[in-house]
């Protein structure tokens, strides 16, 4: 798999193979490595004028822990499709004989999925599109898909819980997280068909209109409320972040719309919980990544950058729960950042030195890469950020001993001087971490001037 990875040619010749198969003839011309997808590998690729998609997991063993496989994934986007959501068509699986590892292969849908471009739709005609297609999704039965795993949000919160304790169980705001979550446990719903990972950056659009869902890997039987939520959450807003829905409007409107599109009333409550919810997995989610790639499951670049994108996470978490906080600790001025240092002279630092080869690389070796190549270089070049910026000034984000006492309920919210020591830590690792999150300039303004929140 490794081999036919990363030579491109090889890969077109066992695509062609399984494209003849499934009834496509023609050579496939040079596949393209699509960027982006944290996860799975997305390949583009051509026979005569039809464009193809190869999906495919990164290796046997990164797939080997999913609760859905990517043989029910496709099943899983041919039943949606037949039910009139606009998914791709699933046009051949792969089989081990093929050579190239799992996953399978769809017409390319029109359009981008570039966030950028699809944010740039007209907001009441892709909210409306956005809308219709959820309700669509949620109207889907999933009884017929017995294979499809299912989440009760109880479960689902010890689950998540185990997962922190196997992760070291020392990230105080992720604790936080977790014990509000398990005080506010919503009431149990009909379960229906929820995609998982329904967001702007896994939607297709073209001239400012949906054409398509992408990315069914998470998809699972579940509360409704779940899609709605994951998509409003603040990282999937991309610097959007006073439009709440999807980063194309307020909350109110898309609820209207998901409502006139046939979907159930929405429950507030159960929406915040699952916006909760969504943000402390999708905070262990990014801390997993660093695991996968010490343990060599996946080595990629890429997998240990996006590790770091906890620190966003834990940002917005804080940010929805801290209103849970007594006025009086909600008032409490920060800390000092103990991090301060003064700028180097004379020989130049590690930071500098790794500044100097950030620059070596964008002004000599970027304008020789295109597609993937100039992608992974943009990742490369956050790395050396990150190591630059925690040798100036990045706290420890790790506290077993509080960690402990907030999951036993030992400490809370009001207990005194906790909120401001959290707001600190926060803000100082994201700053190191991801400096260019649209969620921190805005966040920090508002907690250091003791400010209403963005």
């Amino acid at each position: 798999m490794e081999q036919a990875l990363d030579q491109p040619a090889r890969l077109a010749q066992a695509l062609t193979h399984v494209m003849h198969r499934a009834g496509h003839d023609g050579t496939v011309a040079r596949p393209q490595r699509l960027s982006g997808g944290a996860n799975m590998q997305s390949w583009l690729f051509s026979i005569g004028d039809n464009r193809f998609v190869l999906r495919r997991a990164p290796s046997d063993e990164w797939i080997a822990g999913r609760a859905l496989n990517l043989a029910g994934e496709a099943e899983v986007i041919r039943h949606a499709r037949a039910g009139g959501v606009p998914a791709p068509e699933v046009v051949a699986e792969l089989e081990a004989a093929d050579g190239i590892g799992q996953g399978f292969i769809m017409r390319a849908l029109a359009g981008t999925a570039e966030p950028a471009q699809v944010l740039a739709g007209d907001p009441k005609a892709m909210i409306g599109d956005l809308a219709a297609a959820l309700a669509g999704i949620h109207a889907i039965d999933p009884e017929p898909l017995d294979f499809l795993p299912g989440l009760v949000a109880a479960e689902g919160v010890e689950g998540l819980a185990a997962q922190f304790a196997a992760l070291g169980g020392d990230r105080p705001i992720i604790a936080l997280g977790l014990a509000w979550l398990r005080k506010n446990l919503p009431p149990k719903r009909p379960a229906r068909l929820v995609h998982g990972d329904f967001r702007v950056g896994n939607v297709m659009a073209e001239h400012g209109r949906l054409t398509g869902v992408l990315d069914w890997e998470l998809a699972h039987s579940g509360d409704f409320h779940e899609d709605l939520a994951f998509g409003c959450m603040a990282v999937w807003r991309f610097g959007r972040i006073d439009r709440e829905a999807f980063g194309f409007t307020d909350l109110e409107t898309f609820f209207a719309a998901y409502r006139a599109a046939g979907g159930a009333p929405v429950d507030r409550e159960a929406f915040h919980f699952w916006l909760v919810y969504r943000t402390v997995w999708w905070a262990l989610g990014c801390l997993a990544m660093g695991v996968a790639w010490r343990s060599g499951t996946d080595r990629s670049l890429e997998r240990v950058v996006v590790a770091r994108r906890a620190a966003e996470q834990e940002l917005d978490l804080l940010m929805l729960l801290d209103g849970d906080a007594p006025d009086a600790e909600r008032k409490v001025s920060l800390p000092p950042s103990p991090l301060e240092r003064h700028a180097p002279c004379g020989e130049p630092d590690a930071g500098e030195i790794l500044t100097a080869v950030s620059e070596w690389l964008a002004a000599t070796i970027k304008p020789r890469l295109e597609g993937r190549d100039r992608f992974d270089l943009a990742v490369a070049q956050n790395a050396l950020g990150i190591v630059r910026r925690q040798l100036a000034a990045r706290p420890d984000p790790h506290d077993k001993v509080l960690s402990d006492a907030l999951l036993a309920g030992e400490a809370t919210l009001a207990t005194p001087g906790l909120l401001a020591r959290l707001r600190r830590v926060a803000l100082d690792t994201c700053s190191a971490d991801m400096p260019k999150y649209p969620s921190l300039a805005p966040i920090r303004a508002a907690w250091e001037n003791n400010r209403e929140e963005p």
